[in-house]
């Protein structure tokens, strides 16, 4: 009689029905991460990046590594 309680274990298809339910999570976990990537790290590196070059200014770090002699073929003004 308690044979009769207990549901039969499923013996066909649990690995396709596994499979299933894990894929599903699998892939809202996946896009989750995705956009949390790019809006917790990438969007703020590309402003972080738009900023620092809104005021830099080419001409004038050249000029201060040329002075501090990091460059072989740009001897410092005045050499």
């Amino acid at each position: 009689m308690s044979s009769a309680l207990l549901a039969k274990p499923q013996m066909r298809g649990l690995l396709a029905s596994r499979l299933k339910k894990h894929l599903v999570v699998l892939s809202i976990l996946s896009l989750g991460i995705i956009v949390g990537f790019k809006f917790g790290v990438s969007e703020p590196r590309k402003r972080a990046y738009a900023e620092f070059y809104k005021n830099y200014d080419f001409a004038k770090e050249f000029e201060a590594m040329r002075e501090a002699g990091i460059f072989q073929s740009a001897p410092p003004k005045g050499s």
